[in-house]
């Protein structure tokens, strides 16, 4: 049954959630804040809703990138290079990013009658961004369901699982993973250097899988 809207950026975690749950997925919604990556991320949404037939909405939210601080809406020099963790990677937090798409997100599924939400927080997000631990998952899920008539669930099935779990997920369904994109600085490919596309890489080489992306960088083994 069509009864679930997914939060879709774009990136690797979300594609993959959108092919794993689309028995279920009517409607998904890709968010524009302005971030240095969003028209990558956005193609990347629209050419695998096209492909499965799933409706996709674009709603643009200006008032981040107008009012918010991240380097994740100044330019790609404002982002950090180097390991994915919190000293390096804190200034790429959009405050109360997910808090906000999800808000959007419950209040359009229960317009057209859903009932689920979908997010694919995981846990390599968890110790630099807040909005991505599963104490505000767990929350922000129960706010959802007591704030809407319809008790409208959260689905967030990637919570505990690592980048190469989600991987290996996608490869069994045989998601092209050359449309999606991770990249941080926004460039016509992944630049190698930033902590998302370390992660990215790391994540196919656990998971055994072939990486698709083009790098500007490689590190030398």
């Amino acid at each position: 049954m069509r009864d679930s809207l997914i939060v879709l950026s774009g990136g690797l975690d979300s594609v993959t959630l959108l092919y794993h749950r689309i028995e279920r997925i009517a409607l998904a919604v890709t968010f524009d804040y302005g971030s240095n990556h969003s028209v990558r991320e956005i193609e990347c949404a629209r050419w695998h809703t096209n492909k499965l037939g799933v409706e996709h909405l674009i709603i643009r939210l200006d008032f981040m990138k107008d009012y918010f601080t991240s380097s994740l809406l100044q330019g790609a020099d404002s982002i950090p290079e180097g390991n994915y963790n919190e000293d390096n990677q804190k200034s790429t937090v959009v405050p109360f990013r997910n808090g906000i798409m999800l808000s959007v997100a419950a209040g359009l599924a229960e317009t057209r009658g859903l009932h689920t939400v979908c997010i694919a927080n995981h846990t390599g997000d968890h110790a630099v961004y807040p909005d991505c631990r599963p104490e505000f998952i767990n929350a922000m899920g129960e706010a959802i369901e007591n704030g809407t008539y319809e008790h409208i669930s959260l689905d967030a099935p990637f919570t505990d699982m690592t980048k190469a779990d989600i991987v290996r997920i996608g490869a069994k369904l045989g998601i092209d993973y050359s449309h999606t994109y991770s990249c941080y600085k926004g460039g016509e490919k992944h630049c190698g250097k930033c902590g998302t596309c370390r992660e990215r890489r790391e994540a196919f080489e656990t998971a055994g899988v072939t990486d698709p992306t083009e790098y500007y960088y490689l590190p030398i083994h």
